[in-house]
Order: structure tokens, then sequence, then C-alpha cells
């Protein structure tokens, strides 16, 4: 008389590790897109610190300012964060370059804050458009756009509309 055996061949383990190996690998570059969007959103608090001024420019000498210097903020090699290693003013636009502990995805690259404003309406507020989209109605984006981080790792108002 044979005893049942209980448990697991071989065979049927290295299946269900085989299906959660492919499992994971279809799920890693999703993960690491997520992350690396995580960074960018992370990093643009540092451009809050350039983006007063600016409006600020803009509301009382309906100029925008040319650089760093004009906007009253330091060297942009001196505004840097965790993801950021600089931040530059040109002619109202804000560069930020992405680097320190930030994704190798993104190391060296560029994502650009335009202002957008009302060209005839200095009083309406300041609106910032980033990466490659584009002004709302009425609204001019000011400054160069700079960007080349992917469009993938660009979170969904930095893109632009199809």
């Amino acid at each position: 008389m044979k005893t049942p055996r209980a448990g697991f061949t071989l065979i049927e383990m290295m299946a269900v590790v085989a299906v959660i190996a492919i499992l994971a690998l279809i799920a890693v570059p999703g993960i690491q897109d997520r992350v690396v969007r995580e960074q960018i959103v992370e990093a643009m608090h540092v451009a809050e610190i350039a983006k007063a001024p600016i409006a600020a420019s803009w509301a009382f000498s309906h100029t925008l300012p040319a650089d760093n210097a004009a906007a009253g903020l330091p060297a942009a090699d001196k505004i840097v964060g965790n993801d950021v290693t600089s931040l530059v003013v040109e002619a109202g636009a804000i560069h930020v370059t992405f680097g320190n502990r930030a994704n190798a995805a993104i190391q060296g690259k560029t994502l650009t804050l335009r202002p957008a404003v009302v060209q005839d309406a200095p009083v309406v507020p300041v609106a910032w458009v980033c990466g490659h989209a584009t002004a709302v109605d009425k609204m001019t984006a000011m400054g160069t756009d700079r960007t080349d981080v992917a469009v993938r790792f660009l979170p969904l108002n930095c893109r632009a509309l199809p």
C-alpha cells in the first residue's frame, strides 16, 4: 500500500517562481516611471522660490527678469535640493536641472516652467506652464521651453495636449 505524498514537486515550484518573475518584470518599468515622476514633482518645490519674484516683476514693471540676479536670486548653482543641481532664470522662464540624488533617468535633464501672462493686463496673476504644455486661452507663455526630460516621466500637467 502506497502512502500519499504531500507537498509540491520541484517542477511545480519552478513554474510558480517563473510566473512571479514574469509579473515582476512587467511591473518594474511602471514603478520606475512613478518614482521619477514623484522626484520631479518634489523638485518643483525648489522652483517655488523663483516664482514670486518673477510674478512681482511682471506685476510692477510689466517685464520679466532676464536672469537670476535680475530676479534677486542667488547664482544658479547655489539653488539646489535633493534632486536639483541648479535653477536658472532666463527671460522669466525657470529651468530646473536635475541631479544630486535624482534617478539616473533624469540626471542632467532640465524641466522648464514658463510664466503665462496676459500681455495687455499686468494685473492678471502669472500662471505657470510646465514643460511642453501650452498656455491657456488668452494667455501667452513667455520664455523658451528647454525641457529635455522624456515625456513618459513628465507629470500630466507638463505634457503637450494632443
